[in-house]
């Protein structure tokens, strides 16, 4: 008991400098804070220590991850095909193709084809088969083949249910394994698209530098390679189709060609140079009809001019120069001849030869127009023949029209849709042409901007921010546990929580003091060696307030609730300090079953309190000496089973009675008010009762059930002192 307060050096204890400094432990404030601090430095440095220790274990036993990133640049060829869409138009690649993309890049297809082309199924790192089994894996096995073993005997059967099947010599293909490998493939390939660009990021992460960034290449090599392999393969499809409607078309168009021309066969309607022989015929006869309807009237007006009617010089003029020619000859002699006859008269032999010449050229003037008559009458009649011929043609012609019209319509209308599906077969076959020439010239949407590295550094796990967050965690873990102990704590935290909580009066604070300075040497001989020390000024204060009380005790019992508490050394050190102060001072060691007074204080303790009890020995055999203070000291002795009817016998009684009359302070070292009876009896013949309470160790319900029982036996507690 005598070594707990010392051994409990570096523990929780008030501050060497006094009740001053313990009292403001209670107060808030950065004194508080720094207090709780210091009393519970072992578990925040805990903390502190730990949780990196635990951090940096972890991080060594993490095999480091690698990420290599490349970027593509994703530029859709179908924008800005002409320099006036591409100020027109509005960029079809918005956030949502650009994540589509993304999805893309990493999808399922990618990884597998990613997991084929690198031989990924091998490696350990992606394919779970191939790791080794765990421990649990491992002892697991080995039960079971243990426990297989033990009960073959008994149950072959169900043994070799429980016994692990050897591996196979040469394992099949697992597609779950392939399944877990490709989606571990993966998770580990990252595709982001870097904010407002067209850019794609792909990263691969892989505890291989040189594997993860020939995974981030080959990743995107096969994305721009599946975007050109889907271009090619849309246009082969649509080459196809159109090879087929091609083929389907031509065989449309002949289908239409050959039946038009059966049914121009069938119904009679050939076809002419501009148009269909029937309309043909007709407009010929319509021209023909028309020019011999002309050429009879032409022939009339010859005929008519011929005849002499109105107007019939000037036209038989253009239609006989005979006549005109022999009109004009004898309009010639005619003047002649008036001219002469004016000048030679009538008679005249030149006169009547000119009217001779002029009778001849009369005959024959008649004579001609008489033949021109003649022809025109016969021409005439030949072009009105003729007219009324065109007339009857014309007229049959178009009776035939007329019964061929209704084919026509039919035929019109097969024209029709054959010139409809050769236009479509043309229009198809240039189509068909564009798309054949773009299988040569097509090109993926994307390309490389930036290929992949290996990696100088692991991206996980990051050593430097997670050991700083570890520290950060540990400090912050460490101040948490302090708070929570702090609020936790149902100790007594000074001599002011010990008044508002147990009612009891807190007469000294006793510090702790260090090994150091103790120089190997006792702690109760502190108070002798060190009298001006702060332990050795709060044993005074408790012997003030013990004196300073309402009654002035002189049988004071020093008991505590449980062990451990420093009663023993608390006893010791008061009654030195009072027998350095010149009071006759007795220290009776009460603790039969537990002494510790005489075994702390290096006294012979042959005989002692009990050998006195029982009348074996005298009161002045069993009284020590303390030859550096002059204290008595009377040790426990011998152990006694019945302690508890000595001390409640009359020879106790007698004892503490005589004692009385000796010395001016009896002070009793009772045992702990929880672990024997014997204290309550012990407090109970004492004047007064000093209760020692471990400072920031004994809890509140332990002190006060101490206190109730202490009440229960008749006890007069004055006091207090937190040690």
């Amino acid at each position: 008991d005598s070594a707990a307060p010392a051994a409990a050096a570096g523990r929780a204890s008030p501050s060497r400098r006094g009740p001053a400094e313990a009292a403001s432990l209670d107060q808030g404030g950065a004194a508080g804070i720094l207090s709780a601090l210091r009393r519970r430095r072992l578990a925040l440095v805990a903390c502190v220590v730990a949780i990196p220790a635990l951090a940096a274990l972890a991080l060594h036993r993490i095999a480091p991850v690698y990420s290599a990133s490349g970027t593509m640049l994703y530029d859709d060829g179908t924008f800005a095909a002409q320099e006036l869409q591409s100020i027109l138009r509005v960029d079809p690649t918005t956030d949502a193709v650009m994540s589509s993309q993304a999805e893309i890049a990493r999808g399922l297809s990618i990884a597998e084809r990613l997991t084929e082309r690198l031989g990924l199924a091998r490696s350990p790192e992606f394919n779970a088969a191939l790791r080794p089994k765990g421990t649990i894996e491992r002892a697991a096995a080995w039960l079971r083949t243990r426990l297989a073993g033990v009960l073959a005997p008994v149950a072959p059967a169900f043994a070799a249910t429980l016994r692990p099947a050897p591996p196979p010599a040469d394992p099949a293909p697992d597609p779950a394994a392939w399944r877990g490998t490709v989606l571990a493939v993966q998770a580990s390939l990252a595709v982001a698209t870097l904010k407002s660009s067209r850019v794609l990021e792909v990263s691969f992460a892989s505890r291989d530098p040189d594997l993860a960034a020939r995974a981030a290449n080959m990743a995107m090599r096969l994305y721009i390679q599946d975007q050109l392999d889907r271009k090619i393969e849309a246009v082969r499809r649509a080459t196809a189709w159109l090879e087929g409607r091609v083929a389907e078309l031509r065989a449309a168009v002949r289908t239409n060609e050959d039946r038009i021309a059966s049914f121009r066969a069938e119904h009679g309607l050939m076809q002419g140079a501009r148009a269909g022989l029937d309309a043909e015929r007709i407009s010929r006869l319509n021209e023909d009809l028309l020019n011999a309807r002309n050429e009879t009237l032409a022939a009339q007006g010859r005929l008519d001019a011929a005849r002499g009617r109105a107007g019939g010089g000037s036209e038989q003029a253009a239609i006989a120069p005979s006549v005109v020619q022999a009109r004009a000859q004898r309009d010639q002699i005619a003047g002649q001849l008036q001219g002469l006859a004016a000048h030679l008269g009538a008679n005249h032999p030149d006169t009547a030869s000119l009217r001779s010449q002029l009778a001849n050229a009369d005959r024959s003037v008649a004579a001609e127009t008489r033949r021109i008559v003649a022809a025109s009458e016969a021409e005439l009649r030949a072009d009105r023949t003729r007219v009324a011929m065109l007339e009857d043609a014309l007229r049959g012609a178009e009776a035939e029209q007329d019964r061929t019209g209704a084919a026509q319509v039919s035929l019109n209308a097969m024209q029709r849709d054959a010139d409809a599906e050769r236009t479509l077969l043309q229009s198809v076959q240039e189509r068909l042409q564009q798309t054949a020439q773009r299988t040569a010239i097509e090109t993926p949407d994307a390309r490389i901007v930036s290929a992949a590295l290996p990696p100088s550094e692991p991206s996980y796990p990051r050593r430097g921010p997670m050991m700083a967050a570890a520290a950060a965690a540990g400090v912050t873990s460490g101040l948490m546990l302090v708070y929570l102990l702090e609020i936790a704590d149902g100790t007594l935290r000074g001599g002011e929580d010990l008044r508002l909580r147990l009612g009891l009066r807190c007469f000294a604070l006793i510090p702790e003091v260090a090994r150091r300075r103790l120089r190997g040497g006792r702690l109760h001989d502190y108070v002798v060696d060190q009298p001006l020390s702060p332990f050795a000024e709060q044993v005074r204060a408790l012997r003030a307030g013990l004196w300073l009380g309402r009654i002035r005790p002189r049988i004071v019992a020093v008991t505590a609730a449980r062990p451990s508490e420093g009663k023993t050394t608390v006893a010791i050190a008061l009654a030195r300090s009072a027998a350095l102060a010149g009071e006759r001072v007795v220290l009776l060691d009460c603790d039969i079953r537990q002494p510790s007074v005489g075994r702390a204080m290096g006294l012979d303790a042959e005989a002692g309190l009990t050998d006195c009890l029982q009348g074996e020995a005298a009161l002045d055999d069993v009284i020590r000496r303390d030859e550096a203070t002059g204290l008595a000291v009377i040790p426990s002795g011998g152990l006694e089973v019945n302690a508890l009817s000595l001390f409640m016998s009359e020879a106790m009684a007698a004892l503490l009675q005589t004692l009385r009359q000796e010395y001016d302070l009896i002070l009793l070292d009772a045992p702990p008010a929880h672990a024997l009876t014997d204290a309550r009896v012990i407090a109970g013949m004492a004047e007064a009762t000093l209760l020692c309470v471990r400072w920031r160790s004994t809890p509140v319900p332990v002190v006060r059930h101490a206190l109730d029982l202490l009440a229960e036996a008749q006890a007069s507690v004055v006091g207090a002192a937190l040690t």
